[in-house]
């Protein structure tokens, strides 16, 4: 047992900094159920910075009925933390984009135009989903976003308890073209014991696109750091599949 323990300490931690860009977060203040003032944006920008991330994409949530967050006041949220993040001295960047929430008026933000990506001219878009039931529209929506040209990232995918009785719902996610994101946190058990275990699961058979810390408050930065002894965050860090490290 001795021997054990002495290997199992040696072990080291996770390495964040191999992601370099987050993009999953909630950072910009007032703008949904994440910081609530800049110096709580501060807070985490600077647990986030030495977490070894150089970059974070922050994603306000986008509800018609409660975060009614468009471009514009996205956009102004960033321009005030980004000037804090200056005169603090604080050196992470951050970027914005938006996680959006597939309700009935979704499809016309789409078309429209009128929704905040990210990487670029490969335009990913988050996106996320009723915890209860998926949307009877789910799939027509995913086959307009990828005609239009966007490339959909699924939120938290690993925490939707109805897939978590049919893994096989992720393969064919998978199929439609829909990219994965996982939460890092969910490996510590903090949303559920089935939850972890999707999320085995998924890291198991590389579905993993993008890793996320969907932070929205200090609570979130303390599981991130008690997951990085978790032997599943060093394999999905391992995988050649895992996009933050290219944004």
């Amino acid at each position: 047992m001795a021997l054990f323990n002495l290997f199992k300490s040696k072990v080291p931690p996770a390495d964040l900094s191999q992601l370099v860009t987050d993009i999953h977060s909630h950072f910009i203040p007032g703008l949904d159920d994440g910081a609530k003032s800049i110096d709580d944006s501060l807070e985490l920008l600077t647990a986030m910075e030495a977490l070894g991330y150089r970059k974070v994409i922050t994603t306000p949530h986008v509800l018609s009925d409660s975060y009614r967050n468009t471009p514009e006041i996205i956009l102004d949220g960033l321009s005030k933390v980004r000037e804090a993040l200056i005169k603090a001295g604080i050196n992470i960047k951050i970027e914005a984009a938006a996680e959006y929430y597939l309700d009935y008026d979704f499809e016309k933000k789409l078309k429209e135009n009128k929704v905040l990506t990210f990487g670029g001219e490969k335009k990913y878009l988050l996106w996320e989903i009723a915890f209860v039931n998926p949307p009877d529209s789910m799939n027509q929506t995913i086959f307009e976003m990828l005609t239009q040209g966007y490339k959909p990232v699924l939120a938290h995918v690993e925490r939707y308890s109805f897939w978590q009785r049919d893994y096989k719902k992720y393969e064919e996610l998978a199929g439609r073209g829909v990219l994965l994101q996982m939460n890092i946190n969910s490996l510590t058990g903090h949303y559920s014991a089935e939850t972890r275990k999707a999320a085995h699961w998924l890291i198991d058979k590389d579905m993993i696109s993008f890793l996320g810390s969907d932070c929205h408050h200090t609570g979130h930065i303390k599981l991130m750091k008690s997951a990085l002894n978790d032997k599943y965050l060093r394999k999905a860090l391992s995988s050649s599949k895992i996009l933050n490290s290219t944004l």
